[in-house]
């Protein structure tokens, strides 16, 4: 009964961080797609209007970074201790670049002789953390390579970095600028609206180009990957799941330019993000460190699975409130002539 117990605590764990990091990717995702969008808008107004409309709930977004992070250390030491050596590189590159732009965002309103200096820090540290974010992954699915004898990392310090992790690093830029225009579309109006609406069409044939790459490229990484996607009930399941996207984002494309809809674009690249989420776990399923250890090799004992678990039915429901309340409260379009600052 002890295990029964012990093996749905697992599962209840896994989920909850992997909705920690869902929520972290979308709702930071687009901050930091608008950052690097700061790139193409020169104009200081413009630029004004763009860091107005995150202004009010930018740093509540990283809570689920902190939670995801925080679950993981402790609901799954085991995968902790591991993943954080073979990725120290890249997470401390996110962690400083994230600290960097959230000084850049303060900064930038305080002074005006260097203004232009700290956009370019906001750029870089958004560009940074989502090329970062993006290696992580691709260093992840590709595989860590573990001495399961003495449970430890067994490999080198520049493992992370391959063609395919790469790949997936600018694959997430693209995915975050793509949300980070359709949130614009959704809070902007006039010429500035009328440019996001063209970037983000442009940001949505490269997300579809990079899903499609690394789609194709990862069930060739691990055996268990192909056999995942390429055999048995896994082929209706890939066609499935592509299917999905395609007709995603063929609604989305749809709603940029026929329809013009403000609102739907960026609900429906959520939605395009949240299918690549299924085709990931299923990928990665029931593995937390592909594929040498699964969620039961790696979980804490059940008594402090459930002492956490206790905390986080309190947590997380209030974390969702104030972050709904935030977004309610800050809704609507954003007035140029007020801001935020």
């Amino acid at each position: 009964m002890g295990l029964a117990v012990n093996l749905d605590l697992t599962v209840v764990w896994a989920f909850l961080i992997a909705f920690a990091v869902f929520a972290y990717v979308v709702l930071d995702g687009f901050d930091l797609g608008l950052g690097m969008l700061f790139a193409i808008a020169p104009e200081e107004r413009d630029r004004d209007v763009m860091m107005n409309s995150v202004a009010p709930v930018w740093d509540g977004n990283e809570t689920w970074l902190v939670l995801g992070g925080g679950g993981l250390f402790a609901a799954f030491p085991l995968a902790y201790a591991l993943v954080m050596p073979a990725l120290y590189a890249p997470i401390i590159a996110m962690l400083l670049a994230l600290i960097f732009r959230g000084v850049a965002f303060e900064f930038r309103w305080r002074t005006v002789r260097w203004r232009g200096v700290w956009d370019l820090a906001f750029i870089a540290g958004s560009s940074m953390a989502s090329f970062a974010q993006g290696v992580a992954l691709g260093a992840l699915l590709q595989g860590i390579e573990v001495d399961m004898a003495t449970r430890s990392y067994a490999g080198g310090w520049f493992d992370w970095l391959t063609p395919f992790s790469v790949v997936t690093g600018v694959a997430v830029m693209a995915g975050y600028c793509l949300l980070g225009a359709t949130w614009l579309v959704m809070k902007t109006e006039g010429d500035l609206q009328d440019r996001m609406r063209r970037i983000a069409w442009l940001a949505g044939l490269a997300t579809l180009a990079f899903i499609g790459l690394v789609s194709a490229w990862t069930p060739f990484l691990q055996d268990g990957y192909y056999n995942r996607w390429f055999t048995g009930w896994g082929i209706g399941l890939a066609v499935l799941v592509a299917g999905a996207v395609l007709l995603v984002a063929w609604r989305m494309f749809h709603s940029l330019n026929v329809h013009r809809h403000e609102y739907r674009p960026f609900l429906q690249a959520i939605a395009l993000f949240a299918l690549c989420f299924v085709g990931l776990g299923i990928c990665m399923w029931p593995y937390v460190v592909p594929v040498e250890v699964t969620i039961w090799d790696a979980a804490a004992p059940e008594k402090s699975q459930m002492f956490m678990l206790v905390g986080a039915l309190v947590l997380v429901p209030l974390i969702l409130a104030y972050t709904a309340y935030a977004y309610w409260t800050f809704r609507g379009k954003i007035d140029p002539e007020a801001g935020y600052h």
